[in-house]
């Protein structure tokens, strides 16, 4: 086993234990960073002069009227900007725009001494805009070529060879929606000058790096005039990560001429109007298989919705081609990658970055195929795994490392959710019932962990010991509710052997850890655990040499557990307190600077070809669905999850992190439906679900009836932070189960073999159509009437899934 990955005697990690700040969280004692306002004094309050309009230039931006609110103290514009007047990592996102590019999208931005007056100062700001042609939907985009950024392919293999030697051949596409963060605490930002010019930025980020450069260049200052802290964040998702830029960019440029704090905050209908959402994608696709049922090529384009700026649109994307094989080889491929530019928001990272949109390609296209395979869903989906020791690689020429944990994990849900009674069981009562059906399907995930970019895998930390024992750590990772700075105190009092109470964790500043990536990719765990590790390793190594030394013993004799340090075989022992004591005394270095960095990976954005994950995670999910005839209306009566984590760093912590990214997916698949106005109105562009009474999250009415969430076992991955595995992203990808069984529960209404399109989100309304649509449907396929639709003869061209 890796140093890295082995566990001393009774560690930490591996503990059940609740959150650090869950007593903080439920008491409501808990600071984030809009509460810091009440304990800074003369604050000023920033709000946005927003254009209704959803695409045009601007001709006239009069300020003066304004200025003659009472309360207003100055109205930031581009003339403001000492430095670049730009936002993005890109430089495609100005500021403070001449060119209006969204419905919603803020011009200028109103200081005033109370929010009210700042915002009666933002309705008195005039702007004349002369209104331009604007693509709202991606079809819009799409039909008028209106791209941006790279569009990658990824080859495998001789895809029309794989066709001309597939049994059947099917066409189809597919469009999902966009997803709203909708994280509790909305965009919020606090920025501070003092005496010397220094720039304090406290902001809900998680990426304090990137903002603190995005800070820097707007002011035109060097990184090291700039500090950003992250206390915490309500709530993240990726909707962090370079969506906070500009907010903490106005609040430190308010400060900046002014001289007093500056606070922005977005009330929720502005979060939703002015910050990115999950990239909704349109796929058009092509795929062959034997007469076995075995993919033998795959040819699809997927499209994403990237807004109006590229953001983070190109990563997105090319984890989009990254996860398209999910849990299945696809030995012969072609997919395209394209960013349509509308005039939306800007689209950004959300929970799966891409992988969720990729992996719902290949499973609606299995859910869709196999009955036309004359197949069970379940049976089509084993055939195609990937089977260890076959030499299998990804399209983009990755080994599959541990790809019996697919099976395995397949099996164990299957043995837990009692798959094959209860199906049974539903069938019988399919046929008793015909205007309630229920259904219940199993779908697997196969997720890469690390960040896209190489070098972001990289993960700092510092740690302190102070003269009476306690330990205080820093790291460069965001704690947004996932449970890290728990994990990290955990592996701290693990690698040092002492008692987790010895143990406190500090705010994630930049000026404690430098050039820190973001706490995205479900790399927090690894890249800052890994660092924090290192560092308390380097002070274990010298208290050893002192312990030595005090015990008469040579330093590899002596272990330090739970906060006495011994001589193996021995006695003679020697209390932390006393020890680190006695190591200052010594003169002994008690802070260490810690830092790790994911070896193994390479990638080639061009050709597509590489390693860029440092592992997979695995995890299988099994729902069952109860689906109403009359209205589409459904409950999820069961659902069973086994995950893989690795040896799980805090068990508590990761269980509830699968239960939220499933429960989240489920609401992306089935619930949450952004509208926008396409009308040639007024008001196109506008988007339409503005709140939680139009925009539908999951709530305790949607929550399974019975939820078994089981951790797989044994399953120590070596070259991670003792063992671990991530948890952030990869559950979401089990809701795809919810609506497999939805797809399911739908067909039964039909006759035996039909196959069902679904639209995503599977709404109540979404359902009802698919059960009509069943109701009316002819089979097609191997056994039905309309065989050549779905298998390849010597004269078939190759038939569309839907006629």
């Amino acid at each position: 086993m890796s140093q890295l990955s082995e566990r001393p005697e009774k560690p930490v990690v591996g503990v059940p234990m609740p959150h650090e700040s869950a007593t903080l969280h439920v008491t409501g004692s808990a600071l984030y960073t809009d509460d810091l306002v009440h304990r800074t004094k003369d604050v000023l309050h920033a709000y946005p002069v927003q254009v209704m309009k959803a695409h045009g230039r601007i001709t006239a931006l009069r300020t003066e009227p304004a200025l003659a609110v009472p309360g207003v103290v100055r109205v930031l514009t581009g003339a403001d900007v000492p430095g670049v007047n730009d936002a993005g990592m890109k430089h495609d996102e100005p500021l403070f725009p001449d060119e209006v590019m969204f419905h919603g999208h803020a011009v200028a931005w109103v200081l005033g001494e109370t929010l009210e007056a700042a915002r009666l100062g933002a309705a008195a700001v005039e702007v004349e805009l002369d209104e331009l042609p604007s693509l709202v939907t991606l079809q819009d985009a799409i039909a008028a070529e209106s791209f941006h950024g790279a569009r990658p392919v990824m080859l495998a293999g001789d895809v029309d060879a794989g066709f001309a030697e597939s049994a059947h051949v099917f066409t189809g596409e597919l469009q999902f929606s966009d997803q709203e963060h909708f994280y509790l605490e909305t965009h919020a930002a606090l920025a501070l000058v003092d005496e010397a010019g220094q720039v304090f930025v406290q902001s809900s980020t998680q990426h304090p790096s990137e903002t603190q450069e995005i800070v820097a260049h707007v002011l035109g200052l060097h990184s090291h005039e700039v500090t950003v802290q992250c206390l915490r964040m309500g709530g993240g998702f990726g909707g962090k990560e370079m969506q906070p830029h500009g907010f903490a960019a106005v609040a430190a440029l308010g400060a900046r001429l002014t001289g007093r704090p500056v606070r922005v905050r977005l009330n929720r209908t502005q979060d939703l109007t002015m910050s990115g959402k999950r990239h909704g994608f349109h796929a058009t696709w092509k795929i062959g298989f034997d007469a076995e049922g075995r993919i033998q090529a795959l040819d699809a384009t997927l499209t994403a919705d990237g807004g109006w700026s590229l953001d983070l649109s190109e990563p997105v994307v090319a984890r989009a081609l990254c996860h398209i094989d999910n849990t299945y080889w696809i030995p012969n491929a072609r997919v395209t990658g394209r960013i349509a530019r509308t005039n939306k928001v800007s689209n950004t990272a959300f929970r799966g970055f891409g992988g969720p949109q990729g992996m719902l390609v290949i499973e609606d296209i299995m859910g869709r195929c196999a009955p036309l395979l004359g197949l069970d869903p379940t049976e089509l989906r084993e055939r195609n795994f990937y089977r260890p020791g076959q030499g299998q690689t990804t399209p983009y020429g990755q080994p599959v490392t541990h790809a019996d944990r697919i099976s395995t994990v397949w099996r164990q849900v299957k043995n837990d959710a009692g798959f094959a009674d209860r199906r049974r069981e539903i069938a019988a009562f399919n046929a008793a019932h015909p205007h309630t059906k229920r259904a219940l399907a199993l779908t697997g995930i196969k997720f890469g962990i690390s960040f896209n970019l190489t070098a972001f895998n990289q993960g700092g930390a510092l740690v302190l010991i102070y003269k009476d024992g306690s330990v205080l750590i820093n790291h460069g990772g965001t704690e947004m509710g996932q449970g890290l700075h728990t994990k990290m105190l955990q592996v701290a009092a693990t690698t040092l052997g002492i008692p987790l109470h010895k143990v406190r964790l500090a705010p994630t500043r930049t000026d404690k850890v430098p050039n820190t990536s973001a706490t995205a990719a479900s790399a927090g765990a690894d890249l800052n655990g890994a660092a924090v590790k290192n560092a308390c390793e380097q002070l274990r190594a010298r208290l050893l040499e002192v312990a030595a030394t005090q015990l008469g013993a040579g330093a590899a004799d002596v272990r330090i557990v739970e906060g006495v340090a011994r001589v193996l075989g021995g006695d003679q022992e020697l209390a932390w307190d006393d020890l680190v004591r006695t190591a200052y005394l010594q003169r002994v270095q008690l802070s260490a600077a810690g830092f790790y960095r994911t070896e193994g990976l390479h990638w080639d954005a061009k050709s597509f070809r590489g390693s860029p994950f440092k592992y997979f995670s695995y995890g299988a999910a099994a729902t069952e669905v109860e689906v109403d005839g009359f209205t589409g209306a459904y409950r999820i009566r069961r659902v069973d999850i086994v995950h893989d984590v690795g040896d799980s760093l805090s068990p508590l912590i990761d269980i509830g992190q699968v239960e939220g990214g499933f429960v989240q997916g489920a609401g992306w698949l089935t619930l949450e439906d952004l509208r926008w106005d396409t009308g040639e109105g007024p008001n196109r562009g506008r988007l339409l679900t503005q709140a939680a009474s139009t925009y539908k999250l999951p709530s305790f009415s949607e929550m399974p009836e019975e939820f078994n969430v089981t951790l797989l076992e044994n399953a120590t991955e070596e070259g991670a932070v003792y063992g671990s595995k991530a948890v952030g992203e990869p559950p979401l990808m089990l809701a795809f189960s919810v609506r497999e069984a939805l797809r399911e529960a739908a067909a039964a209404f039909g006759p035996a073999g039909v196959s069902v399109e679904l639209a995503s989100p599977a709404t109540p309304e979404a359902v009802y159509w698919a059960v009509e649509a069943a109701r009316t449907a002819e089979v097609r396929g191997p056994g039905g009437g309309r065989a050549r639709d779905g298998v390849r003869t010597p004269d078939d061209t190759d038939a569309p899934l839907h006629a």
